[in-house]
């Protein structure tokens, strides 16, 4: 099945405008309301936010934007600085000492990790809307003009000569994505784990190199040009769909998918340790504003609270959620990602 993505950008674009004229318009009159000969300064915060792979265009727009709305508010001018790469990697970056204000990682699992290791609270989750996933995306296929090798579903991923691009499940967050997508199709179709595992098997036996991230997964595929099919976050297809080239590129939405949730956390022990609390906070509470989610809709993230009329240009697929199929991801991470378990028995690199 391929998906009708003709058009959808524009309206979202649209939506975008919209919002961000109506903050620029308050934004402006709060400013020139306080501004006069004698205005002071603007007082001057930093803060990190410590994010996984694919974010980076998401969270300059958004970033600009908190500050701008930030500034006009408070008279304090922000500048939200970033680093990206694998979520596992990410969240072992912070447990190791990188001093994140906030985190917006991946997968809830890394962020508990976190929490496990006394920087957050426990009870994060609780904290903001939607378990505190301000947006969400899912799982696609990126094939190459004319979709030489025909692939339609999962079940075309196994035939032999088909090489497929993924990330290492045991660094990347859409590493993992992927791997419980396709595990979860396939225990769907046999009836049980046995199918899902001889399914990843034979799955993993035709991906070529594993990356360590979802971003390095795209370059492999895009700019490289190694691969049939690349398994990936649907942000990353229609951005690579967006960019120059995009032509060259066809998005194949499987029969089945899942729901990729990507949360955020104010990391306590050190937004207490830097006094930046407060930004932090608002910072988290602003990823749900009309004007977040109107620039998430826009870099191809689906909203959690999506601005009217954008949320059904996104492909239709049946979703299941990984509390659904697999209890939550810390029985997914025990059973599929910790040393030893379902992923590695079925892959060793150089096999």
């Amino acid at each position: 099945m391929r998906s009708g993505f003709t058009g959808w950008s524009a309206v979202a674009m649209l939506v975008l405008a919209a919002v961000s004229q109506a903050a620029c318009g308050k934004s402006q009159t709060d400013a020139a309301a306080g501004a006069g000969s004698d205005a002071k300064p603007l007082r001057q915060v930093e803060i990190l936010n410590v994010s996984y792979d694919p974010t980076r265009e998401l969270y300059e727009r958004i970033n600009g934007a908190f500050s701008r709305s930030y500034a006009a508010k408070t008279g304090v001018s922000v500048t939200v600085k970033q680093s990206h790469g694998g979520s596992a990697k990410q969240a072992r970056a912070v447990m190791d000492g990188l001093e994140a204000d906030v985190v917006t990682l991946g997968l809830a699992y890394d962020i508990d990790a976190i929490a496990k290791a006394g920087l957050v609270d426990p009870a994060w989750q609780t904290r903001l809307p939607n378990e505190s996933t301000p947006f969400t995306s899912t799982v696609v296929f990126l094939v190459r003009q004319g979709n030489p090798k025909g692939i339609r579903d999962w079940d075309d991923l196994v035939k032999p000569g088909v090489a497929v691009i993924t990330p290492n499940p045991k660094t990347s967050s859409g590493g993992r994505w992927n791997y419980l997508a396709a595990w979860g199709y396939a225990k769907d179709k046999t009836g049980g784990d046995a199918g899902g595992l001889d399914f990843v098997s034979r799955l993993y036996k035709n991906v070529p190199v594993l990356d360590s991230g979802a971003r390095g997964s795209t370059t492999t595929f895009v700019e490289r040009g190694l691969g049939d099919v690349l398994i990936a976050w649907e942000t990353e297809a229609l951005l690579a769909k967006s960019q120059p080239g995009g032509e060259k590129f066809e998005i194949v939405v499987p029969s089945v998918s899942i729901v990729a949730q990507t949360p955020i956390a104010v990391v306590d022990k050190v937004v207490d340790k830097h006094g930046t609390r407060a930004v932090a906070e608002a910072y988290a509470r602003f990823l749900f504003t009309p004007e977040a989610q109107a620039i998430a809709v826009s870099e191809f993230y689906r909203p959690t609270t999506p601005p009217e009329g954008v949320e059904s240009h996104f492909a239709k697929a049946r979703l299941f959620t990984i509390q659904d199929e697999f209890g939550g991801w810390n029985a997914a991470q025990a059973a599929h990602f910790a040393d030893g378990a379902a992923f590695d028995q079925i892959y060793s690199p150089g096999r």
